[in-house]
């Protein structure tokens, strides 16, 4: 679409608003770093006609990476990616991955999973608003991320 951003730029304006973020404190936070990616998630990019095209997912889970469990806040952009003649290609997803260490409480929240999609009708601050008002969201909120990925994939 016309005056939309190219997904390219997807990762970078990701990192710009967590830089932001991060200027303000010494170390992320889980609400600085939701604040960021809403931040993000209000860019519109370049993405087909289509109104899953241009998704964003809340999860998390207890996952077993390189290593012993780890809890995990999971905040994706998720494109869809057409080819030359308007098919579906693929999809290109934007993770920003919270991992935190081990804590029962976060252990507790067992497996969760929200989708956001521009172009639907729904609202982003209430979609956001849903997702803070669950009682999950203040445990997250009581953990510190012991580290954060930022990585693309395709799917």
């Amino acid at each position: 679409m016309y005056g939309r951003v190219s997904t390219d730029e997807a990762m970078r304006l990701l990192r710009d608003e967590l830089r932001v973020e991060r200027g303000a404190v010494a170390d992320p936070t889980t609400e600085g770093t939701w604040s960021a990616f809403l931040r993000f998630g209000r860019f519109r990019f370049d993405t087909p006609d289509t109104s899953d095209a241009d998704g964003l997912l809340f999860q998390y889970g207890t996952h077993t990476f390189d290593g012993p469990p780890t809890f995990s806040l999971d905040l994706t952009r998720q494109f869809e990616i057409n080819d030359d003649d308007g098919e579906h290609d693929q999809y290109v997803q934007v993770h920003c991955e919270l991992r935190y260490d081990f804590a029962a409480s976060l252990s507790a929240l067992g497996v969760f999973e929200s989708w956001f999609f521009h172009d639907t009708g729904e609202d982003l601050d209430r979609w956001a608003e849903a997702l803070t008002n669950r009682a999950a969201w203040r445990v997250l909120c009581e953990h510190v991320p012991a580290e954060i990925r930022i990585y693309r994939e395709q799917v």
